[in-house]
């Protein structure tokens, strides 16, 4: 290629250019949380929609409840635990950082709170599975606390990595504006 000013520079033989191809690495860390986040989003979604299905399918009387079980106290108010997902990813594409905060608080009222609350709540279904090896209720043959406990143990680590890696992308959107403040 020919430069508009002439031949190239002196002292220069043309492979100085590598430093200025270079990502800075908070936005090579940026983007590899977003992706971690996403991840995270998606298997809230999966999770959401089977609690979603169980409340639908349960309260339409679509299904006997000797197939699928009525649902406990704790599913209704999980139910809003979409909207930190919403808020989520509406924050990941312009780096958003009031929805991301949005996200983080209400992902600890709508999605944590519930789900200490529900393995509070069947705690004495579950001592009385334990214990005398009766369950009433069932979710296409298995009990449903059985189901339901490894529904909130695994909603629980996925909340718990969304909101830790939320935070570590907030650090990160928070050093790249500071230092666009600093210039």
């Amino acid at each position: 290629m020919a430069s508009k000013d002439g031949p190239r520079a002196s002292g220069t033989d043309g492979s100085d250019f590598q430093h200025r191809e270079r990502v800075a690495s908070h936005y090579q860390m940026s983007v590899a949380l977003k992706r971690e986040v996403r991840k995270l989003n998606i298997v809230h979604l999966v999770v959401w929609f089977l609690i979603a299905a169980q409340v639908v399918v349960s309260q339409l009387s679509l299904v006997s409840h000797k197939t699928v079980a009525s649902p406990y106290r704790w599913e209704y108010p999980y139910l809003l635990s979409i909207a930190p997902t919403i808020f989520s990813f509406l924050a990941l594409p312009r780096n958003n950082i009031s929805y991301l905060v949005i996200s983080m608080i209400s992902a600890g009222l709508f999605c944590v709170a519930p789900l200490i609350y529900g393995a509070i709540e069947m705690m004495p279904a579950a001592q009385q599975l334990y214990r005398h090896g009766k369950a009433y209720r069932f979710i296409f043959g298995f009990t449903a606390v059985s189901v339901l406990y490894l529904v909130i143990v695994i909603s629980v680590q996925v909340h718990a990595w969304q909101i830790y890696y939320s935070k570590k992308l907030l650090d990160q959107w928070f050093t790249s504006t500071q230092d666009k403040k600093k210039k």
